[in-house]
């Protein structure tokens, strides 16, 4: 959390800010350990948020104050009305649903996750929380969209054939897509997933995956478009699948995926200042990942950790393992070991807003920062997909 141009007005008395702390943290929705870490207080920080609410102990005034300020709305909470509506499935924290909410014309009615934390986050933004297990949920229970989106997990499919149906990918979490589809008849759809799905099994899972959609009378366009491309610092690549209903979209083929802008971007963009030594890694780690590389050139490949500064153009992909040791993004530090990027600088990277709260620990943001999507990405599909469904009507 950023303390900067925090207003600090007159000094409140030990006791008044113990009342005030835990009220506030109230009216936030918080646990206190959910504070804790939305304020990124060390390890058991909720012990110390604990102790300020019993008097034990008293934050600064820096820290008092900044935690009073932070709004009391969810950011991202949408109860107006909007031109069309969706539902987000495998919602993960919502950055697909943010993508599309941000083109101001698209109202969520439904979204499904059965992870915990991740469901804590998306509550904390959105002030909603979302279903859990989709593979329970029958389909009526679900309000009827215009729009579906989902990045489904990619499980394998190693008995899909090309039979085409439901046969070919039920026991997979695309069926579950594919089920709710066919009995509610979205106008149209966004399924995201990792690149390596167009050529898993030789092709042939794409390949259930599309005819699949398309014998339920859709029309499918696909396209994998790289974060990078789109003025976010990171060279994450994955293929997006839209689908129009030719029941009830008459003009599908005027669809066209966007224009990558190619902004030029700069991992300076996205790097926090003073921060923490707890992000540096420790000499132990730096040493394993010096020797891994070591040992990885000698037997001729590529494997190893990788360095970045301030004018890297980009980063590897952030991956949801990044937690564990950081290895695929280390950021050069002057006079030390290298360090992780902070789970703000992972916001950053997949283009998040500043105002979107991350209220969970490091190694849970890690995870949901990295299953989560390019947010520009998705905001530039999304103003596509409503070009089309615009010029269709109602």
């Amino acid at each position: 959390m950023h303390f900067n141009n925090i207003i600090i007005p007159q000094k409140y008395s030990k006791a008044d800010k113990q009342l005030a702390l835990r009220e506030k943290r109230i009216r936030l929705n918080l646990t206190q350990k959910q504070l804790a870490d939305m304020i990124r207080l060390q390890k058991y920080g909720d012990r110390t948020i604990r102790r300020w609410e019993r008097g034990e102990s008293s934050p600064s005034e820096l820290v008092f104050h900044a935690i009073m300020n932070i709004p009391e709305m969810p950011s991202f909470k949408d109860n107006s009305k909007k031109d069309w509506t969706m539902i987000d499935l495998f919602a993960g924290i919502g950055g697909t649903r943010l993508g599309f909410q941000l083109t101001e014309r698209v109202k969520t009615v439904f979204s499904s996750e059965w992870d915990k934390y991740a469901a804590q986050t998306y509550e904390a933004n959105f002030g909603e929380q979302p279903a859990g297990d989709i593979t329970k949920i029958a389909s009526e229970m679900i309000p009827d969209h215009d729009i579906l989106v989902g990045g489904f997990p990619c499980q394998a499919f190693s008995q899909a054939g090309l039979k085409r149906g439901f046969d070919d990918v039920r026991g997979t979490l695309f069926f579950e897509v594919a089920r709710i589809v066919q009995d509610k008849r979205p106008r149209a759809f966004l399924l995201e997933n990792v690149k390596n799905l167009l050529s898993h099994d030789k092709g042939k899972t794409f390949k259930v995956i599309k005819h699949t959609l398309e014998d339920m009378n859709y029309t499918v366009y696909s396209s994998t478009f790289r974060a990078r491309d789109f003025g976010v610092p990171q060279n994450r690549e994955r293929v997006y699948i839209v689908g129009f209903c030719n029941n009830q979209v008459t003009n599908a083929d005027m669809f066209a995926m966007p224009i990558p802008p190619k902004t030029r971007t700069c991992v300076g963009e996205i790097l926090e200042h003073n921060v923490s030594d707890k992000f540096t890694i420790s000499d132990t780690l730096w040493k394993g990942h010096q020797r891994r590389l070591r040992e990885h050139k000698a037997k001729g490949n590529g494997f190893g950790y990788s360095l970045f500064n301030a004018k890297s153009e980009y980063t590897n992909t952030l991956s949801a393992r990044y937690y564990k040791d950081g290895s695929e993004i280390l950021i050069e530090q002057k006079n030390k070991n290298p360090r992780k990027i902070t789970p703000r600088e992972a916001a950053r990277l997949q283009g998040f807003p500043e105002e979107y709260r991350i209220v969970v620990s490091d190694t849970q943001a890690y995870k949901q920062f990295g299953n989560s999507v390019c947010v520009p990405v998705i905001k530039a599909i999304a103003e596509q997909i409503l070009k089309v469904l615009d010029a269709n009507g109602k």
